[in-house]
């Protein structure tokens, strides 16, 4: 199975946690998942993408090489990331997300559906 993951940006703590309620509430079945963390380092990162095998039958060492890939291949994006977690405080969370490719179109073709 192929994997996609990415840094997304920095959210409040508060804020993060009450859109993951909302994914969870209106999108139960779709395969991806948004991480967090209060640190921008890789170690950080795969320790919070541990329990996302459990809820889609994910094979966490494709998962975890997919999250190394992204970290060596985009080094500027990884430490633009650290500099803005640094900056906004420790009331901030950086948020990534993980998914299978299935998962993720089925997302973005919500997204272009949503009503507004």
């Amino acid at each position: 199975m192929a994997y996609t993951f990415e840094i997304l940006g920095v959210s409040p703590i508060l804020y993060f946690f009450n859109q993951q309620q909302e994914v969870i509430q209106a999108k139960p079945q779709i395969a991806v998942e948004y991480l967090s963390s209060y640190q921008c380092t890789l170690d950080a990162l795969l320790e919070s993408a541990e329990t996302v095998r459990c809820k889609h039958g994910w094979d966490l060492e494709g998962v975890v090489q997919t999250m190394i890939d992204f970290w060596v291949k985009n080094s500027d994006t990884v430490r633009y990331w650290k500099f803005r977690l640094e900056d906004a405080g420790k009331e901030n969370l950086l948020v990534s997300r993980v998914a299978d490719m299935k998962g993720l179109q089925t997302e973005f073709e919500l997204l272009l559906n949503k009503k507004v």
